[in-house]
């Protein structure tokens, strides 16, 4: 058996599905509602070896959903209980403010700036192949800054494998030079791997797909 880890950069992903839905023309009810799960588990037969999955870790930034009372929004919130019901392991990290100089007003303004998801998606890499928790690593991003991470987890440890699952429009050049194994996920795979709209966890909790997602 091929025990087979996913962590996912979910800020890359939000960005993939936001555009497979302008792409797929459902502007009206998109594709953010995404079984990450049953997407993930629908490319096993691509990895081989009997691959099976030992993990899958969701990392996402936490402040990009925060509204005017500076608590994550209800629709955010109930995506990531669905999730976790589905046994997915969500790791949020935060947005930063950091001051730029804007050359169109001439101003100082603040821009928000992705922190700690990198790093966080780098370090659980090298944990499951320290612990031996897989035999292969599934890296869904397209991300040039896992380069350094990915690099140290094949010198160290030869005998893993690590794959790139590309998400759909964030195809990486240089990432897919690190390893031979590296697959696209195409737009219409986010519209096949939905939610139930509503979904019903485990415990008879019921959520309701929120309105153009």
């Amino acid at each position: 058996m091929n025990r087979t880890v996913f962590l996912i950069d979910g800020f890359n992903l939000y960005h993939s599905v936001k555009k497979a839905s302008l792409d797929l023309g459902l502007e009206g009810t998109g594709t953010r509602w995404l079984d990450i799960d049953g997407l993930c588990r629908s490319y096993l037969h691509m990895i081989g070896n009997d691959a099976q999955v030992a993990g899958i870790y969701y990392f996402q930034p936490w402040q990009n959903t925060l509204n005017r009372s500076n608590q994550m929004s209800l629709h955010d919130t109930a995506y990531i209980e669905c999730l976790k019901a589905t046994n997915i392991s969500v790791e949020l990290s935060r947005f930063k403010k950091k001051p730029i100089f804007c050359p169109q007003c001439s101003q100082q303004i603040k821009r928000h700036e992705e922190k700690e998801t990198d790093v966080a998606l780098a370090a659980k890499l090298l944990e499951v192949f320290i612990l031996d928790s897989c035999d292969t690593a599934v890296l869904v991003t397209g991300d040039t800054d896992i380069i350094p991470a990915v690099k140290t987890a094949n010198r160290l440890f030869p005998d893993k494998i690590i794959a790139f699952l590309f998400l759909y429009k964030r195809h990486n050049r240089e990432l897919a030079k690190l390893t031979t194994a590296h697959f696209e996920i195409r737009k219409e795979a986010y519209r096949r791997h939905q939610f139930n709209d509503p979904f019903i966890t485990h415990k008879g909790k019921i959520i309701a797909k929120p309105s153009k997602w």
